[in-house]
């Protein structure tokens, strides 16, 4: 159904609010899902206080404090403190983003964490400080590798941004065939998966949501994307993460942050990029096909539309589940 967008953020609020989280927290985690929401991504979205909600029934009292383990000018080891992903990912990017504007680089670490959310979210931040950016993160071994039955490495998504003298270019992408937010969200509201997505803890395909939960999920891209999520799994690692991180704990956040005029001089990188991304979005496009875009290029629409429009659209059994989440919870 349609929802004023106002509204749906005041409804993602109360929600976290219900879960303990403060102004300033419940502020930060609603602005991400909101944006996900006008991005066209609802399972990233508003769905997720109640996915949070699940998280922290299921393990009460694990949290800490956040805080630094490590430091030098250029990088930063985070703990997490088992602190949702939304509050140590935007730590972890307050700091790239002002080491690397004072030294030219950072490489920042971020560990003990879970749903870090989009990549994209924070790689807008970095790129409109005009700075490059890449970012990893890995989670739960939830996908299995190319060829095999078993959960090794999570969804495990990877972003990278460039400033422009226009739009900055984005490119964030999950390597799984499908991710963890996509199975919640069809086992909450009883539909089938799609084909080729996952297995069932026997190996065999399966559209059924919760047998892909008991089993794994596919890696996109074959053999390719395989090898891509097995990267994104060990720079979290890096990052201070297991090998193996538990259900829905333990991710690993890396971003490293680069000022382009360590190599190159700015407004001639920036213009390039926008050139470039011009060339591209001019290519000729297959006989009966759209016109070629850019990486982000339809998020960006699809944002812009429906903040022009005011509303999105949330499902009523979503909206319905959080107000009675809300209500149970309320004294």
């Amino acid at each position: 159904m349609k929802f004023e967008i106002n509204a749906a953020r005041a409804l993602a609020e109360a929600g976290l609010e219900t879960l303990g989280y403060g102004p300033a927290e419940k502020s930060l985690i609603a602005g991400h899902l909101l944006d996900c929401e006008l991005r066209g991504l609802g399972f990233s979205g508003l769905a997720r206080v109640l996915s949070i909600a699940d998280r922290l029934k299921a393990t009460p009292g694990v949290k800490t404090e956040m805080k630094l383990l490590k430091e030098s000018p250029v990088s930063a080891r985070v703990d997490g403190g088992d602190t949702i992903g939304y509050l140590v990912a935007e730590w972890a990017t307050d700091l790239a983003i002002a080491k690397s504007q004072t030294s030219g680089i950072a490489v920042i670490g971020a560990s003990d964490t879970w749903y870090t959310g989009m990549l994209s979210y924070y790689a807008e931040r970095v790129v409109a400080e005009d700075l490059v950016v890449m970012i990893a993160s890995n989670a739960s071994p939830w996908v299995a590798p190319q060829g095999g039955a078993e959960g090794v490495y999570g969804t495990n998504p990877i972003c990278f941004g460039f400033p422009s003298t226009d739009e900055p270019v984005i490119w964030d992408i999950g390597t799984s065939a499908i991710i963890h937010a996509q199975v919640v969200e069809a086992l909450r509201h009883g539909v089938a998966l799609p084909e080729n997505v996952a297995v069932d803890a026997f190996g065999a395909p399966t559209t059924d949501p919760q047998a892909a939960l008991s089993g794994a999920f596919l890696p996109w891209g074959g053999h390719r994307g395989s090898g891509l999520g097995l990267v994104v799994q060990m720079l979290g690692m890096l990052s201070g993460s297991p090998m193996m991180p538990g259900e829905l704990k333990d991710f690993g956040f890396l971003i490293i942050a680069i000022r382009p005029d360590l190599l190159v001089e700015l407004e001639d990188f920036k213009q390039q990029i926008s050139d470039y991304a011009d060339t591209v979005r001019q290519t000729t496009p297959l006989a009966g096909g759209p016109a070629v875009r850019m990486p982000f290029d339809r998020s960006r629409q699809e944002r812009a539309r429906r903040l022009a429009e005011g509303y999105i659209e949330i499902s009523q059994s979503t909206i319905d589940a959080l107000e009675l989440m809300i209500k149970d919870q309320r004294p």
